[in-house]
Order: structure tokens, then C-alpha cells, then sequence
């Protein structure tokens, strides 16, 4: 799978490890940024990570900050993009299942490095479940239908 990950400087270590996770599992893995722990606007990595997914260079993201909540947003202002906040794998898994997240969120200051993989994993292997969900799935991008 093609993943795009992108981080503030507050996750630089957990980016660093799970790129290299996600490498070792067999991903083609792009790191967005940043390259350093210099303090840097989330917003303006959120955006980049959302562009990649909208003009489909990733097939998913995964978008980290300290508490993953400012990234996500940023994200989510992309409507090619449903980013889920998740603190473990079954909202990751139910992200995947019933929204159809095409991104996943995580804060470093409040997920460790195994919770995170975990979730990954989990984002990475389910399916959506389509039917009665895909109704309201459509509805996220296009809130008039």
C-alpha cells in the first residue's frame, strides 16, 4: 500500500519509528516532514498530507502531532479526505469499517509507539463495510445529498 505520513515536530520520534515499521510490512512509504524537531505549524503538514491523499500519491495517510487533534483537523478540511482520530485499534478498525477513513490520526503525547503500530495495523487491514454505510459516507463530502 501506498502511505503518506506527515507529523508536527512534537511526533518526530514516533514518525521516525513508525515509517520504519510501516517500511519493515511492506509499504511504499512517503514522509511528508518535517526532518527535524525545530517547532513547525501542523496545519501546514496536515494540508500537505491531505493534497497527497486528494491528488492520489498515497492510497492512505497518517497524520501525527502531540495529540493528534490539530493535524486531524487540518486534514479533514480537505474533502477527498475522512481523517479519524484513533487511540486504539477498534476506532481504527470502525474508522476503516463504517466512515471509510482514508487517514488516520494519532497523538505522540498520548499514544506509544506499540498502541500506534497496532492501530496502524488494524487501519491497514479492514475493509469498508459499504451498504448502509456508504450513504453516510457520501454525505460527508457532499452534506446536501
Amino acid at each position: 500500500m501506498r502511505i503518506a505520513i506527515a507529523s508536527d515536530h512534537a511526533a518526530i520520534d514516533m514518525k521516525t519509528a513508525l515509517v520504519q515499521w510501516m517500511t519493515e510490512q511492506g509499504h511504499d512509504v512517503t514522509d511528508l516532514g518535517p526532518d527535524g524537531i525545530a517547532s513547525v505549524d501542523y496545519p501546514d503538514y496536515g494540508y500537505k498530507l491531505a493534497k497527497a491523499i486528494a491528488d492520489g500519491q498515497a492510497d492512505r495517510g497518517v497524520a501525527l502531532c502531540g495529540s493528534g487533534i490539530g493535524i486531524s483537523i487540518a486534514v479533514n478540511r480537505n474533502p477527498a479526505c475522512r481523517c479519524a482520530l484513533v487511540s486504539e485499534p477498534y476506532s481504527a478498525t470502525l474508522a476503516r469499517e463504517h466512515n471509510d477513513a482514508n487517514v488516520i490520526a494519532m497523538g505522540a503525547r498520548l499514544v506509544g509507539i506499540e498502541m500506534a503500530k497496532a492501530c496502524l495495523a488494524a487501519f491497514f487491514t479492514t475493509g469498508f463495510g459499504g451498504d448502509r454505510h456508504q450513504r453516510r459516507v457520501d454525505k460527508l463530502s457532499h452534506p446536501a445529498l
